[in-house]
């Protein structure tokens, strides 16, 4: 057998979704072939600070932290000597070729397993690739739309895919403009309506507003988690999701249902009191879960995609018409996740997720080396 490969396993963040990132770790920890990879382990305290070192056991409980037995390559997290450690990782483990590689190499590939603020918003994504680094899903550009419902939402007008009505913005705007505003939702979109920080994952912030008195005390708390707010139409819906797994080819899985055991999708019902249903297959007519696949796929190559991304649409009960709600460029992704499920039912299992999104970081990475970026001879 050919050498393993080395896979720098990120988890945990400066991110309210913490604790659902060292979830999803421990999954894929629990889950990669031994046989075909190591693990390096990061771990991003809440503080920012970057760990690293062999783990130990890994703890009973999915949300503790995954703990280390020793300090190795950047540990202490200063932002000033992250760069050049995984550079000089870059240059032990990635330039020297298979056949030369020293056993000492540091890693061959990023699997940043990071959700929200700091991991999924091309943040950390931008460090790889100044790094000179391979990495798992998203790039800069896609993770960032994806993370940004407001970016993210015009993109997909430009495309022409089908979305709800929306209105989005800033806290100086609306402190500027509130009643405004305030005219422009109630006339637009209408009562009740769902505000949201632009910038936040796993529904964070989220309130469903039936009265202007509602719709400020909204507005408020969602920017208490970021400075660009976004407040969107009601739409009487099942929420159907696709998975969506490739780089420029990318396929798309069956289509699934949340069956939400709260009002809304949010928090409490994604994490906490486990009683919201997950059907898959979702019950659709044949022509509606190809819709569904093909929309999938255009907001996928829409935001310029790679690896992976859920897609998430609202069926409206009305008409029977699918209308685009988001993307998430790093879905749930334990064996109990939506998207992996999804895929299962597709006849993908999960150990073959984690092979495919290796390999797809690997061959984008590879398909970048061909990019001048103006070490040539300049053009006159």
């Amino acid at each position: 057998m050919g050498q393993k490969v080395r896979v720098g396993l990120v988890y945990g963040g400066r991110s309210g979704e913490h604790e659902v990132s060292l979830q999803t770790a421990l999954a894929v920890l629990q889950s990669f072939d031994y046989d075909k990879y190591e693990i390096v382990p990061f771990y991003i305290t809440k503080t920012g600070q970057w760990r690293s070192g062999p783990l130990l056991d890994a703890p009973p409980s999915a949300v503790a932290e995954l703990q280390f037995g020793g300090a190795g390559a950047g540990a202490g997290g200063r932002a000033d000597a992250l760069l050049p450690v995984l550079q000089g990782m870059a240059e032990r483990g990635l330039t020297e070729g298979d056949s030369g590689r020293a056993d000492d190499r540091a890693v061959d590939i990023m699997f940043p397993l990071l959700h929200g603020t700091f991991g999924e918003d091309g943040t950390i994504q931008g460090l790889f690739e100044m790094a000179g680094l391979p990495y798992v899903g998203a790039g800069v550009l896609a993770s960032a739309v994806g993370m940004d419902k407001a970016a993210m939402k015009t993109m997909f007008a430009q495309a022409g895919l089908p979305q709800a009505g929306y209105r989005y913005f800033t806290r100086f705007q609306w402190q500027r403009r509130r009643d405004a505003w305030i005219a422009e939702i109630e006339a637009e979109l209408g009562y009740p309506c769902f505000v949201k920080p632009a910038n936040l994952g796993s529904s964070v912030g989220i309130s469903k507003a039936r009265s202007r008195e509602e719709l400020a005390a909204a507005v408020d708390k969602a920017f208490r988690y970021d400075r660009k707010v976004i407040v969107e139409e009601f739409v009487d819906a099942r929420e159907i999701e696709v998975g969506v797994l490739g780089n420029d080819e990318p396929r798309a899985s069956v289509p699934g249902e949340i069956v939400s055991s709260n009002e809304f999708y949010d928090y409490k019902a994604k994490y906490i009191d486990g009683k919201s249903v997950m059907i898959i297959p979702a019950e659709l007519p044949e022509e509606t879960a190809r819709e569904a696949r093909e929309l999938a796929i255009r907001a996928f190559l829409a935001i310029d995609g790679s690896g992976l991304c859920r897609a998430d649409f609202f069926l409206r009960r009305s008409d029977g018409k699918l209308l685009l709600n988001e993307v998430n460029t790093m879905p749930g992704f334990t064996p109990f996740s939506m998207y992996p499920l999804l895929w299962k039912e597709t006849g993908v299992s999960y150990r073959e997720l984690l092979d495919t999104l290796i390999r797809l970081g690997l061959e984008r990475f590879e398909e970048k080396q061909a990019i001048d970026y103006g070490s040539g001879e300049a053009s006159g």
